[in-house]
């Protein structure tokens, strides 16, 4: 039952995150309305008398409005689409190739192109269908003014359109769109977390149940895994689950995904069933993940110091999305173990620590930066608003950061007057670390 399943699943998991699922959805409604309108048996006298003077005198003029409908139509949806692929390649260039994805898949995309497809479809219906007799009756004229009413919808959604895809593209709007979405990826996993099976281990137990490994059944980016229904399949077995990769990890066919603890080898259909849980992804997916989209910024931050582009400016927007981010993440332990009702394991999987996070995220920046002294020390400033939310083990881990910013900082000054002004922003602000109070003078150069 678990295998027969599995495929179908699976299919419908990738065509939900694929632009063509809105999109598709929309469409079959402006299909359903074209065939309502040329076979749906609705005589003229049920319809209100004040509609007779919409009504078309001769069927040519009606298939030449339709015919230019659908023209012009077909024209917008070629000069909308055009413009997205010129805007795209400027977000790639400007900011990161992994937003070109996010960019397209914006639900507002899918559903400006599923009513230009729609609409589309909707007049080519009533073209094939010929009109009966020599004059449209009420109802086919009806069905003739729809079509240009949607036309005239779609003149409308086309200046959203202009308007939604030139604002996506400013840095602002892409900072703030990869903030709110990195958050509400926290919030949810906070909230998932308030249940008491949800649980944060420093370590293991060591069980002396033999081990089976399940091995992946394709390659891809695995995003995030259906943790509770994997949990029951556990129980089920009595077995525990140990997730052998990181999500955000891309695996191979065939590599070792699941270490299953259990008496018994789990059999096939079991196996395919725990499968089935995990969720591939292609590229990164924010919703899913909230360490993609601090990645994304980080990103964002080092393309803006790179020399083609050169805008340290974007680059501290960055810094200070970052900040405020990783002060959410510190106000929370993401939990790395699901229990049953009884508290026994079922599920583990591996989480990435602060230390990592920050690691990963300031480390580029400071490499591509330090040449920059505003860059410097906008990352000065978040490690000390970072020591304000840390406990002494993370704060030991910022104070590390913090010298090495400050080394770096040490190296750019070349006369006192540098000197003077990185001294009287070392120790400004609030801040639990411990920073020198001025910066030898450096006679190197």
């Amino acid at each position: 039952m678990f295998s027969l399943l599995a495929w179908p699943i699976r299919v419908l998991r990738d065509f939900r995150q694929s632009i063509a699922y809105l999109t598709s959805l929309i469409i079959l409604f402006y299909l359903s309305l074209g065939l309502f309108a040329v076979l749906s048996p609705i005589d003229e006298s049920q319809l209100p008398g004040f509609l007779k003077p919409l009504t078309f005198d001769d069927p040519d003029t009606a298939r030449t409005l339709l015919a230019t409908l659908v023209g012009g139509m077909i024209s917008l949806v070629v000069f909308s689409f055009s413009m997205v692929m010129s805007v795209l390649s400027q977000a790639g260039s400007n900011f990161s190739l992994k937003l070109v994805f996010s960019l397209v898949t914006e639900r507002r995309h899918q559903q400006v192109l599923g009513h230009y497809l729609g609409t589309i479809l909707f007049i080519l219906i009533l073209l094939m269908v010929p009109m009966e007799g020599d004059t449209p009756d009420l109802w086919r004229s009806l069905a003739v003014n729809l079509g240009a009413g949607m036309v005239i919808g779609c003149l409308a959604l086309f200046v959203y359109f202009i308007h939604n895809a030139s604002q996506s593209v400013q840095i602002n709007a892409v900072t703030q769109g990869l903030h709110r979405s990195t958050r509400a990826s926290m919030e949810r996993l906070k909230t998932r977390q308030q249940n008491k099976s949800w649980r944060h281990l420093s370590a293991f137990p060591v069980s002396e149940k033999p081990y089976h490994w399940i091995y992946s059944d394709q390659s891809g980016y695995i995003q995030n895994a259906n943790l509770e229904e994997l949990a029951k399949l556990a129980e089920e077995i009595n077995a525990a689950i140990h997730l052998n990769f990181s999500f955000g990890d891309y695996t191979i066919k065939a590599f070792p995904l699941l270490k299953v603890e259990a008496d018994q080898t789990p059999s096939e259909a079991w196996c395919t069933s725990a499968l089935s849980q995990l969720e591939y992804v292609e590229g990164e997916s924010v919703k899913s993940l909230y360490v993609n989209g601090l990645t994304q910024l980080m990103e964002v931050a080092i393309k803006a110091l790179s020399p083609g582009i050169n805008d340290p400016g974007t680059a501290r927007l960055c810094i200070h999305q970052i900040t405020e981010l990783l002060c959410q993440r510190l106000s929370f332990q993401p939990s790395n173990t699901l229990t049953d009702d009884q508290g026994r394991i079922r599920v583990t999987w591996p989480e990435e620590r602060f230390n990592s996070l920050l690691y990963k995220l300031f480390t580029p920046i400071l490499y591509y930066g330090r040449s920059d002294v505003s860059i410097c020390l906008s990352l000065l400033k978040a490690l000390k608003t970072l020591s304000l939310f840390a406990e002494n083990e993370q704060l030991d881990v910022i104070q590390a950061h913090a010298e090495r910013v400050v080394k770096a900082l040490s190296e750019l000054h070349n006369d006192s007057l540098d000197q003077q002004f990185i001294a009287a922003r070392l120790n400004n602000g609030e801040h639990r670390l411990t920073l020198p109070k001025s910066l030898p003078l450096n006679t190197a150069n």
